[in-house]
Parts: structure tokens; sequence; C-alpha cells
């Protein structure tokens, strides 16, 4: 089976939205090299920059343009509402409502301070 090793975000402004993602869900923003391309690193990694819990991802940003036109990426949170707060008064704004999935947990999504759409998950085992 093909496993998601990795995510792209566009950005009209990488800066902005750097700002936007590290407070939103406390991730580490790093310029790769004298690359236009940021690396985005969402877990605990090790010493040769993969993460160490399964199955978890990190990813990258860029200026949106060529193949880099919109993300597929989908965030786990503890807490969607608290969540999308935090995003609105960021600039971020939420897309419809708070939808169960069964009894395996929550979907919602948001558009972040770029007008990308981004799903964020909220598990019922946690």
């Amino acid at each position: 089976m093909d496993s998601v090793v990795h995510f792209e975000i566009p950005a009209d402004d990488v800066k902005r939205a750097s700002a936007f993602y590290k407070k939103a869900f406390g991730w580490d923003i790093q310029q790769m090299g004298d690359m236009e391309y940021w690396g985005l690193t969402t877990t605990e990694v090790d010493a040769e920059r993969m993460p160490k819990n399964p199955g978890a991802i990190n990813g990258g940003m860029g200026a949106r343009g060529g193949p880099l036109k919109a993300p597929v990426v989908t965030i786990a949170v503890k807490d969607i509402d608290k969540s999308i707060a935090t995003i609105e008064k960021l600039g971020g704004k939420a897309v419809g409502k708070k939808q169960s999935i069964g009894e395996m947990g929550f979907t919602a999504y948001f558009k972040d301070s770029e007008g990308n759409t981004i799903g964020l998950w909220q598990s019922a085992l946690s």
C-alpha cells in the first residue's frame, strides 16, 4: 500500500503563511537552503529529518504557481472547535460546519490566510 509521506501548501505570501501555520499549530518552518521552498516540520524528526512517529508526515511550502496551486492535506487536532477559533483569530475562516464521521470522530474545513481549503480531523479515540 502506498502511504502519504509529504504534503505541499502553496502561498501567495510565504512569510504571512508561515506565521499563520506556526501560530495556529506550532509547526517549525525553515527555508530549504537558497531555494524558494520552506520545510514544514509537523512532528518530531530523527537525525535524518524523518518523522519518528509512525504515520506522521512533514511537508513543504512554496510560492503558488506551476504545479503548486492547491494543497491536499488534513491536519489532526485535539479539538476542532478550539482550532477553528484560533484559525479565525489569525485571519482564517471556517468552511461549512464540523461534521461527525460515525463513531470515528469529526471533520471540518477552513480557509487559511492564503485562501487554501484545508481539512481538520478530530479523532473520537483521543
